[in-house]
């Protein structure tokens, strides 16, 4: 069974959240697709396909664990706090650590498609925003 998430949130926790933050982020999509134990204490590899629509950005938010993530389709600009932004496109991967704060801009009229693993703490959210 697969679960949706927006921002770590199971869909259903992600509708109670405050209709700012949903507004915000509605235009990024996480569908995990797998999950198992790895060789790190307390840590779990989550593997999800990630959708960011046409104009959206995902918004700032960091993940308790490191990203690994490469890109299907589409192309955008990848915002790493403290570096300048990168042009990420299909074909290509990105590796973001634990705790830095992050954000996906998608300016073209495409989605940017892309197959994320998180190796992150166990019971954390997948992905906490970031104002």
């Amino acid at each position: 069974m697969r679960k949706v998430l927006t921002h770590g949130l199971p869909l259903a926790g992600a509708m109670v959240c405050a209709a700012a933050v949903w507004a915000q982020n509605s235009g990024l999509t996480r569908t995990i697709v797998g999950r198992g134990e790895v060789s790190v204490a307390g840590r779990e590899a989550v593997v999800a396909r990630v959708e960011v629509a046409p104009g959206a950005r995902s918004g700032r938010h960091a993940h308790p664990g490191d990203e690994i993530s490469y890109v299907i389709s589409g192309q955008g600009q990848l915002v790493i706090d403290g570096q300048p932004p990168r042009l990420i496109k299909a074909g290509e991967s990105f590796v973001v650590p634990a705790g830095v704060i992050h954000d996906a801009h998608n300016d073209g009229t495409a989605p940017i498609s892309l197959v994320g693993v998180y190796v992150v703490e166990k019971g954390k959210p997948l992905a906490t925003p970031v104002p």
